[in-house]
C-alpha cells in the first residue's frame, strides 16, 4: 500500500462534521492521513504550524484562513488545495498559483442544489403559484376551480443570464420541460450555445423576449448592477426576475420601483445588502419572494461537497488528473 498523503483541515471547525459526515470522513481518511480533531481556523497555532510542515494537501472549507506566502513557507510539501465549497477568491492568494500548487473546488457539487432551487422557482413562477397564494391569503376566498388565463409552463420563455456551472446545470434541468430557453453570456459563442441546446442572445434581446429571467453570472466589476433600471425596463409586463447569483448584480432600488408599479415580480435568494434591513420593502411587497440565501448547499446537501473533495483526494492519491482543478486564467470571471 502506498503511503497516504498528509492532509490538514482548514476551515471553521464546526463545518468539518457537517461537510464530512462519518461515512464520507471514513472514505477520506482511507485516502489521506488527516486528523479530524486538528482543524486550522488560523495558521498561527503551534500544533497547526507543526502539521503544516508535513502537509501535502489542505482540505479547505467555509471559514478557511487566507493562504498566502507566509503560510506556504510553513508548508513546503503542499501540492494541492481541495476546497469543499465554491469560490476560492477570498482565501487563495496569488502565491498559491505562482508556486504551482493545484487548487480544486466543489463548486460543481454546490451548483446542484442551486440549479434545483432555480428549476423549482421557474416552474412555480410559470404557474403564478406565488402570486395566486398571495391573493388567496389576502382575499381569504378561494375562486374555486376554473380557467386561469395567462399562466402555465407550455412554451414559457426562460432567459438564462450566464453560462456558469449553475447556469449550465439549469439549462440541463429545463430540457425535459416544454419551455423555450435562451442564453446570454459574453464568453460563449454560437457553437457553445448550440452545444448546450439553446439559442444565444444579446442581453437586451434576452430581457425583451423572456417571461422569466434567471441570473447565474459571477459577481465581477463587469457584472455589477448588470440588471439595472434600463435592463429591468426592457422586461415585458408580468415578467419574473430570479436571482440566485449575487445581490450586487441587480439594482435593488430600480427593482423595488418596478415591483411597486406591479409590472414585474421577483424571486430573490440573494440581496444587496445581505441580509436585508428589517424595513426593506422587498420583505413586504406581495410580488417579491425573498429567501435567506439557502439555494446553495444546506442540511444534508453539504455532504455532497465533502464527497466531491474526497473523490478529488482519491484522484490525487492515485496520480490521476483532478476533475475540478481551477484554471487561474479564468478565475477572474468566476464567482
Amino acid at each position: 500500500m502506498p503511503e497516504r498523503p498528509r492532509a490538514l483541515f482548514a476551515m471553521t471547525a464546526e463545518n468539518v462534521p457537517r461537510i464530512f459526515p462519518p461515512d464520507v470522513l471514513a472514505r477520506l481518511r482511507g485516502t489521506v492521513d488527516i486528523d479530524p480533531a486538528l482543524v486550522a481556523e488560523d495558521f498561527t497555532g503551534p500544533r497547526v504550524r507543526e502539521a503544516l510542515a508535513e502537509t501535502e494537501v489542505l482540505v479547505t472549507g467555509w471559514g478557511c484562513p487566507r493562504i498566502d506566502g507566509t503560510v506556504l513557507d510553513a508548508a513546503p510539501k503542499l501540492r494541492a488545495v481541495l476546497h469543499s465549497a465554491g469560490s476560492v477568491k477570498g482565501f487563495v492568494a496569488p502565491a498559491v498559483w505562482e508556486r504551482g500548487i493545484t487548487v480544486s473546488t466543489a463548486a460543481a457539487a454546490n451548483a446542484v442544489p442551486v440549479a434545483e432551487y432555480t428549476l423549482a422557482m421557474i416552474l412555480l413562477a410559470g404557474k403564478d403559484i406565488l402570486g395566486r397564494r398571495e391573493r388567496l391569503r389576502t382575499e381569504r376566498v378561494s375562486p374555486g376551480w376554473g380557467f386561469v388565463p395567462g399562466i402555465g409552463n407550455h412554451g414559457r420563455r426562460v432567459g438564462v443570464v450566464g453560462a456558469s456551472r449553475i447556469g449550465r446545470r439549469v439549462i440541463e434541468l429545463l430540457r425535459p420541460f416544454d419551455l423555450r430557453v435562451s442564453l446570454t453570456d459574453p464568453y460563449v459563442d454560437e457553437a457553445g450555445a448550440a452545444a448546450l441546446g439553446v439559442p444565444l442572445l444579446p442581453l437586451d434581446d434576452l430581457l425583451r423576449t423572456s417571461d422569466i429571467v434567471t441570473v447565474h453570472a459571477p459577481d465581477t466589476p463587469e457584472t455589477h448592477r448588470l440588471i439595472d433600471r434600463r435592463a429591468l425596463a426592457l422586461m415585458p409586463d408580468g415578467a419574473v426576475l430570479i436571482n440566485t447569483a449575487r445581490g450586487a448584480l441587480v439594482d435593488h432600488d430600480a427593482l423595488v420601483d418596478e415591483l411597486r408599479a406591479g409590472r414585474l415580480s421577483a424571486i430573490l435568494d440573494v440581496t444587496d445588502p445581505e441580509p436585508l434591513p428589517a424595513d426593506s420593502p422587498l420583505l413586504d411587497l406581495p410580488n417579491a419572494f425573498v429567501t435567506p440565501h439557502l439555494a446553495g448547499s444546506q442540511g444534508n446537501e453539504v455532504a455532497r461537497l465533502g464527497l466531491a473533495v474526497t473523490e478529488e483526494a482519491e484522484r490525487l492519491a492515485a496520480g490521476r488528473a483532478l476533475a475540478h482543478a481551477l484554471d487561474r486564467g479564468v478565475l477572474e470571471r468566476m464567482a
